[in-house]
C-alpha cells in the first residue's frame, strides 16, 4: 500500500526530514528550478499531482488538501532533493532502466516486478490506458500501441509504452528514461517512480494493479 503507516519507509521519511532540514534551500532552487515558492512551502509537481515542502519542517503535503502526502510521494521528493547533482542536466538521450548509471544488478527485479505489472495491468485496456496517460499530462508519442512521455518530476520525464497482446503474444511494456535520471535521483528512486507512476495510471484508468508490482 502507498501509504501503509506501519513499514519501514515512514522511518526512512523521518529521517529524510531531518535532512532536508539541513539542506542549503537556495542551492536547492538552483539545481531545481522547476521548485517554485508559495508562502511557507517549497512546491513541486509530481505526476501532475503539486506537493508543498514546509521550509521550516519538512512536512510534505499535498498542496490540494493540506493533507500528508502518500509514503511514496514523499520519499521520491526528499531523495530528488538529496541526490541532485547541480550539474545534472536532461540530455534527451533516452535508455531502458538497465542502461542507467548504476541500474544493471536491479534489472532482473525492475522487469519482473514492474514491466509485467504494468503490461499484465493494462493487457486488453489499450484506450484506458491512453486516457490515463492524458488525465497525468502525458505528450502521445508514436513508439507503440500506446506511447506516452509523463513527467514524474519536470527535470525527470519518463516514456511508458506499451504493446497490447494477441492470441499469439502476451502484452509488453517498457519505460524509458533519459540518461540523465540518475543525475537527479538514486537509481533505486527510479525504481520507486516508475511504480508510481503506473500507479497513478491505474488509479487514473480504475484498474487495479495486477502482478508482483512492488510496493512501498
Amino acid at each position: 500500500m502507498l501509504n501503509d503507516t506501519t513499514n519501514n519507509y515512514l522511518k526512512a521519511c523521518a529521517d529524510w526530514r531531518q535532512k532536508f532540514l539541513a539542506m542549503d534551500q537556495s542551492q536547492l532552487l538552483k539545481a531545481l528550478p522547476e521548485i517554485t515558492i508559495q508562502g511557507d512551502y517549497l512546491t513541486l509537481t509530481l505526476f501532475g499531482r503539486k506537493f508543498g515542502i514546509h521550509s521550516q519542517t519538512g512536512y510534505i503535503v499535498t498542496l490540494a488538501d493540506l493533507q500528508p502526502a502518500e509514503v511514496v510521494s514523499q520519499l521520491n521528493i526528499y531523495t530528488l532533493f538529496g541526490f541532485v547533482s547541480p550539474q545534472a542536466h536532461f540530455r534527451d538521450k533516452w535508455v531502458p532502466f538497465r542502461e542507467l548509471s548504476g541500474a544493471s544488478p536491479f534489472a532482473p527485479a525492475f522487469e519482473k516486478n514492474v514491466l509485467v505489472p504494468f503490461a499484465l495491468t493494462f493487457s486488453g485496456q489499450p484506450d484506458k490506458l491512453a486516457r490515463a496517460c492524458e488525465r497525468l499530462g502525458g505528450v502521445n508519442l508514436a513508439h507503440a500501441d500506446v506511447g506516452y512521455r509523463i513527467n514524474s518530476f519536470d527535470c525527470l520525464p519518463i516514456k511508458f509504452l506499451f504493446w497490447d497482446g494477441d492470441d499469439e503474444f502476451p502484452a509488453q511494456g517498457n519505460l524509458l528514461f533519459d540518461a540523465s535520471a540518475t543525475d537527479f535521483i538514486h537509481v533505486e528512486s527510479t525504481v520507486s517512480l516508475a511504480i508510481e507512476g503506473i500507479q497513478r495510471l491505474a488509479e487514473a484508468a480504475e484498474l487495479e494493479i495486477k502482478g508482483p508490482l512492488f510496493q512501498m
